[in-house]
């Protein structure tokens, strides 16, 4: 026989139906409610670490209405042309171990030009390198070569 925790309007809820559901979802039973997208959303966000760090900065809502926005990436912006580019190429030593590697920072375009523009210049130079965090990273110090040769492919505001 089952033994009744409470009346409702709905009919009975259980011991059983109890321990095999949480307690947000027992006490939306309990009130007869649906369950919120909310209290769906944050099981769905327990489970899933990618789902939580999409809404990082949300807390909670007491809205019952309210959307939950995914972070939006921003769309990489048109690449400026080779004469607009402001390219700046400096020398850093400074926590890689003692090897030195020169920089180009400041390339306004897409990912895949970034890496282009790296390859090419990493060709031109004879050495080893990569884009980390929107800069090339060529190793060696190439600061006086890499003007040159950014100077030369119509890069012209290269310092």
């Amino acid at each position: 026989m089952v033994s009744p925790l409470c009346e409702h309007r709905h009919g009975f809820l259980d011991a059983t139906t109890m321990n095999k559901t949480d307690w947000k979802s027992a006490l939306g039973a309990l009130a007869g409610l649906e369950p919120s997208s909310a209290v769906a959303d944050a099981q769905a966000d327990k489970s899933d670490p990618v789902q939580r760090r999409k809404r990082e900065g949300v807390v909670y809502s007491t809205n019952p209405d309210f959307a939950y926005a995914d972070d939006v990436q921003a769309t990489p912006s048109d690449t400026l042309p080779e004469r607009q580019q402001r390219l700046r190429v400096s020398m850093e030593r400074a926590g890689r171990g003692g090897k030195t590697v020169t920089l180009v920072r400041g390339f306004v375009g897409t990912d895949e030009q970034l890496q282009q523009l790296c390859r090419q210049l990493k060709q031109r130079c004879g050495v080893g390198g990569a884009v980390k965090d929107g800069e090339m990273v060529i190793q060696g110090d190439h600061r006086a070569r890499l003007v040159g040769l950014l100077c030369e492919m119509g890069y012209t505001q290269t310092k």
